[in-house]
């Protein structure tokens, strides 16, 4: 199984809420991913571009794109940012096969 880091920026709506109403939402999102067949890793408050981070498990790529369709779907959100992670064993794969892609740049 694939994970992703999916990173979330709260509208100001949700943070104000947030503010006024403070509440540990992993549970929420760990019963979303469990409902695609994935499984909530891991999740943190941040700062900066994305208020909240968490990494998850889905079986395939259509399962963690409804993941992220059905965070920024529920209007709290007004970004939702997914990236797929790579082991580093795949990562060293990855490289091996680019290697052999034979890609030509253009030239100048």
């Amino acid at each position: 199984m694939a994970q992703y880091l999916v990173q979330v920026a709260y509208t100001t709506q949700a943070v104000a809420t947030l503010v006024s109403n403070p509440q540990d939402r992993l549970a929420i999102v760990a019963k979303a991913a469990k409902k695609l067949g994935g499984k909530l890793n891991n999740g943190w408050l941040t700062f900066g571009d994305f208020d909240t981070a968490v990494v998850v498990t889905f079986p395939d790529n259509v399962a963690a794109a409804a993941f992220s369709l059905a965070l920024g779907a529920g209007g709290a959100c007004k970004s939702v940012h997914t990236t797929p992670l790579l082991t580093v064993e795949e990562g060293l794969a990855a490289m091996k096969a680019a290697g052999t892609a034979g890609y030509q740049p253009p030239i100048a």
